[in-house]
């Protein structure tokens, strides 16, 4: 099978768009549907078509190479991939992080007040959730555990309900 540039570099360059902008997206967290699977999965698509790309290009990428400039930008984007594996002061929060803590600590009391029900009414939804709730002093972080996400998705049902 021949590699073509009439599929390669389309397939690239909308691969590389669908991931910019889903990156932009996830960067001021407002992603929102698929936009993180599909960042997530489909750069396997661009990376493959990249390799298939510089395949086809090669006498391109050699003279690209060949130069100080190519050997500087690659070998500076090296660098900065290696940089970002280095930890600097713990990983920062996204802003919601916070105010999720606080709402998943609450006792289901409080947490029933936030969500303009009454505590029965919660626990109904709690219960439509999936989660058992056993009394007053439970909290979905005791009743869910750790996982933001799985905190995020519990009080995203029964707050939002």
């Amino acid at each position: 099978m021949k590699l073509q540039r009439d599929w390669i570099t389309p397939i690239t360059m909308g691969a590389f768009g669908l991931l910019a902008v889903t990156g932009v997206l996830m960067f001021f967290h407002l992603d929102s549907g698929l936009n993180e699977a599909a960042h997530e999965w489909l750069s396997w698509v661009l990376l493959g078509d990249v390799a298939l790309h510089a395949a086809v290009n090669w006498m391109g990428v050699k003279r690209h190479l060949a130069g100080w400039r190519g050997r500087t930008a690659v070998g500076l984007f090296a660098l900065l991939l290696a940089a970002s594996f280095v930890s600097v002061g713990g990983k920062k929060e996204p802003p919601f992080v916070a105010p999720l803590r606080a709402l998943a600590d609450a006792p289901l009391p409080v947490l029933a007040q936030v969500a303009r029900t009454s505590p029965d009414e919660l626990r109904a939804r709690l219960q439509k959730a999936g989660v058992s709730a056993q009394g007053d002093a439970d909290t979905v972080r005791s009743l869910v555990g750790d996982d933001t996400r799985k905190q995020m998705r519990v009080l995203s049902q029964v707050v939002g309900s």
